[in-house]
């Protein structure tokens, strides 16, 4: 006998493990489509990756990528500069959308970081490499 299952016998009947039971069919979450999600919250859920534009992988696909990169994450943090702006001098903007801009547009500015982070480490990596 393993110290655990001496425990089991022991311990407050409300804490002893239940046996697994398979997740039945009813039961099981299902997923939901893009175009229902779209229609709950239009503009909000980002647009699926168009890989006609990723496939061309030349240098200058690479520069518009992050050029893109770039000026989303300064219009979301201008709209969120606007957004606060707004509330402070006392128009209808509620807190909670003004807060939800500034949550986006830090959270966007972290991505840009932590891939250029990963830029930056990816091509010194490369030039340790010995030819």
């Amino acid at each position: 006998m393993n110290p655990l299952s001496a425990l089991r016998t022991i311990a407050h009947p409300a804490l002893r493990a239940e046996p697994m039971r398979p997740p039945t069919e009813t039961g099981a979450p299902k997923a939901i489509p893009f175009s229902e999600l779209e229609k709950l919250s239009p503009g909000i859920l980002p647009m699926p990756i168009d890989t006609s534009r990723v496939a061309g992988a030349s240098g200058a696909g690479f520069q518009s990528l992050v050029g893109d990169l770039v000026s989303q994450v300064a219009s979301k943090q201008a709209a969120a500069s606007e957004s606060v702006n707004q509330m402070l001098s006392g128009q209808n903007v509620s807190l909670h959308q003004t807060m939800i801009a500034m949550e986006e547009a830090s959270i966007s500015f972290q991505l840009m970081v932590e891939v250029r982070n990963k830029l930056l480490e990816s091509y010194q990596e490369l030039m340790r490499m010995q030819v």
